[in-house]
């Protein structure tokens, strides 16, 4: 699908097709990234999203790792003394 870049107020910007914006359900604020095929732009994540059923999985399987998956490392487990 093409479009063309156009002049809003002082800036550049770019229509993107309704049907676009609802296949991809983009909508309010986005990310923008660079790439170097051009610029990728992705619904923004919130803080903290899918924490609660991280949380709720982890009670579920009586589990204390922490949900990120920035578990301490073997050196760390052996060597590292509070």
């Amino acid at each position: 699908m093409k479009t063309q870049i156009i002049q809003i107020g002082n800036s550049q910007g770019i229509r993107i097709p309704k049907v676009l914006l609802e296949e991809t359900r983009i909508t309010g604020e986005v990310d923008l990234e660079l790439h170097p095929d051009g610029i990728l732009i992705r619904n923004t994540q919130k803080a903290r999203a899918g924490w609660d059923d991280a949380f709720k999985t982890m009670a579920e399987n009586e589990d204390d790792e922490l949900p990120d998956g920035n578990a301490p490392t073997a050196f760390e487990k052996k060597e590292w003394q509070w």
